[in-house]
């Protein structure tokens, strides 16, 4: 690998887009890219910008993996997309994104979808640019790198010496909606790459790695992981992708509950395993990382951080104005019971559960996977210690997704579901959650408001799901 990569190191922090300003040929080739690029992200499923304009791009790091000089080529980027604020707020620096850019002379007809433009101007001029995870050449190359523990420039790609990876395994681009990137190879590992990145210490190789140590057999343990150490920037290390057993054959939980719906039958047994799963999770993560007491001054700041993000929401969504008094109860309730005296042990949580993030193997047995939490949020917070009915409110609001995506609505299926859950739960963590419902509330409450804004912003036609759901908890209904 080390023969076949050449690094570029890291270009200047001067923003591209525009003729002016930036000069050497890294400098040429972002100039070059950046109308094509301006086109093409918004349009990115992982994109998190989406209704905002892209005004400019301020470069963090430029690789080169592959040299263009033969048929094909491939950069790294990590690049500052510049857009407006939204709702008028103050000046944002800019998110960071993690991209794969291939170039090719003409791109074959298999890799049309994989189609970013073709480069009129700088050092490519005359060349096709794309998306390189759809190439398996591209994807091998990463998978490679990490077998071999190369560094090129910034990028440093280790792995678990006591895992082997083998040498030619094929590679392919999944295709499902997700908001970051997955490449399978050959059946036997997946490499999740993220695409908006910020610096410091990511859960999902964090907590993946914590678990693994405790022995956890509900978490596949990884096997590599890329990370960027950049000289220039104030915290300096990205993780940028994690590299873990692929589990063939398996269905995610999403799927296989849709699948259950649309037949008519129920899904109580998977979803009490499910809660049994969770429940192992959660103690197994109590043992290898520290838990925190909540007391009063940290329940007000978490009631406060909730009630700030409803306030937030019913200024971006007007369909929740008539539902705000009632859910700002719940969160007061939970602040009331602090005051009395009520303490609560916290934890770290997934962050970001439900059916999507849990996989069951051919034998049965349920998995969880994706631990980096919900990416809009500051990792700080993500990485904060959380009570586990964090956890448990998503998986909740889950099926209640599930059971509204179905031709016909079925809330007696989700309500079993939930039922059935919160009893597996109890069966491992020798606790229900139903037993706090106060708690309960508040978290379902805000996991509800989250997906409306999430679902008005990318999904309209999804938002009367978590006004449902609304609608449910302003009127203090129990599970």
């Amino acid at each position: 690998m080390a023969e076949t990569v050449t690094p570029s190191g890291t270009t200047p922090s001067t923003p591209f887009g525009s003729s002016s300003g930036t000069t050497g040929p890294t400098s040429h080739l972002l100039a070059s890219l950046a109308p094509l690029l301006r086109a093409w992200l918004p349009r990115q499923r992982w994109f998190a910008g989406k209704g905002r304009p892209v005004t400019g791009f301020t470069p963090v790091a430029v690789t080169e993996l592959l040299p263009p000089d033969g048929r094909l080529g491939l950069y790294h980027l990590l690049l500052r997309v510049h857009q407006p604020s939204a709702l008028g707020g103050p000046p944002h620096p800019g998110d960071c994104y993690q991209l794969l850019i291939g170039v090719r002379e003409a791109l074959p007809p298999r890799l049309a979808p994989a189609l970013i433009g073709h480069l009129e101007d700088g050092p490519l001029a005359g060349r096709t640019v794309y998306e390189a995870l759809h190439d398996p050449r591209p994807a091998e190359v990463l998978l490679e790198a990490l077998r071999t523990q190369a560094r090129v420039g910034g990028l440093c790609f280790e792995r678990d010496p006591r895992q082997e990876i083998r040498e030619g395994l094929v590679a392919r681009l999944m295709t499902a909606e997700q908001s970051n990137s997955s490449v399978v190879y050959g059946d036997t590992f997946i490499l999740k790459l993220l695409r908006r990145v910020v610096p410091g210490v990511n859960p999902d190789l964090e907590i993946p790695l914590a678990l693994a140590r405790e022995g956890c057999p509900r978490v596949p343990a990884p096997t590599a992981w890329l990370r960027a150490e950049l000289a220039d920037e104030p915290d300096g290390s990205y993780v940028l992708a994690v590299l873990q057993p692929y589990v063939s054959g398996a269905t995610d939980g999403w799927e296989l509950a849709l699948r259950e719906l649309a037949k008519g039958e129920d899904f109580v047994a998977e979803a009490r395993a499910l809660g049994r799963a969770t429940a192992e999770v959660h103690t197994a993560l109590a043992r290898a990382l520290p838990t925190v007491t909540l007391g009063h001054a940290q329940l007000r700041l978490l009631v406060d951080g909730m009630t700030e993000r409803l306030d937030a929401a019913v200024q971006a969504v007007p369909a929740l104005r008539p539902y705000a008094h009632a859910l700002r109860s719940a969160y007061e309730a939970l602040a009331d019971l602090a005051a009395e005296g009520r303490i609560w042990t916290a934890q770290r949580v997934h962050g970001d559960l439900h059916l999507g993030q849990c996989l069951r193997s051919p034998s049965g047995e349920w998995s969880l996977i994706d631990f980096e939490g919900e990416p809009a949020r500051p990792l700080a917070e993500r990485r904060m210690a959380q009570p586990p009915v964090r956890d448990i409110a998503g998986m909740l609001r889950s099926f209640d997704y599930a059971a509204h995506s179905a031709a016909l609505a079925a809330p007696d299926w989700a309500h079993a579901c939930r039922a059935a859950y919160c009893s597996g739960y109890a069966e491992v963590a020798g606790r229900d959650p139903r037993t706090d419902p106060v708690l309960l509330r508040a978290y379902e409450t805000d996991k509800a408001v989250y997906e409306v804004v999430y679902e008005a912003r990318h999904r309209p036609d999804w938002l009367p799901v978590p006004l449902s759901a609304v609608r449910r908890l302003a009127t203090s209904e129990s599970i």
